[in-house]
C-alpha cells in the first residue's frame, strides 16, 4: 500500500510539473531523471516486489518481504517525503 501511494504521489507531482507519465515504471524513471528521487534501482525493486506480493501466500516469503520493506524500501520512501516536504 505504501508503494502504491508513493508512486501515485510522484505521478501527481510530475503531472503538475508538465510531465506525462502513465505507469509506475515511467513515473519512477522520470522522477529519477529529474532528481526527485534517488536510488531508482531500489524503487524498481520495490515495484517488482509489489507485483510479487499481491499473490504470495507463503508465510516465510512474507516475513522476508516485511524485513526488506522496513530495511530497504521504507528509507527511500522517507527520502521522497522529505524531498517533497522541502518543496512546499
Amino acid at each position: 500500500m505504501t508503494f502504491e501511494l508513493a508512486w501515485k504521489v510522484l505521478k501527481d507531482y510530475l503531472e503538475a510539473e508538465g510531465f506525462l507519465v502513465k505507469s509506475p515504471i515511467e513515473t519512477i524513471k522520470q522522477a529519477f531523471q529529474i532528481g526527485l528521487i534517488e536510488e531508482g534501482h531500489v524503487w524498481m525493486d520495490a515495484l517488482a516486489k509489489r507485483n510479487l506480493t499481491t499473490h504470495t501466500y507463503d508465510e516465510e516469503l512474507a516475513r522476508k518481504f516485511v524485513s526488506e520493506i522496513t530495511e530497504k524500501f521504507l528509507p527511500v520512501f522517507k527520502k521522497m517525503y522529505e524531498k517533497l516536504s522541502e518543496e512546499r
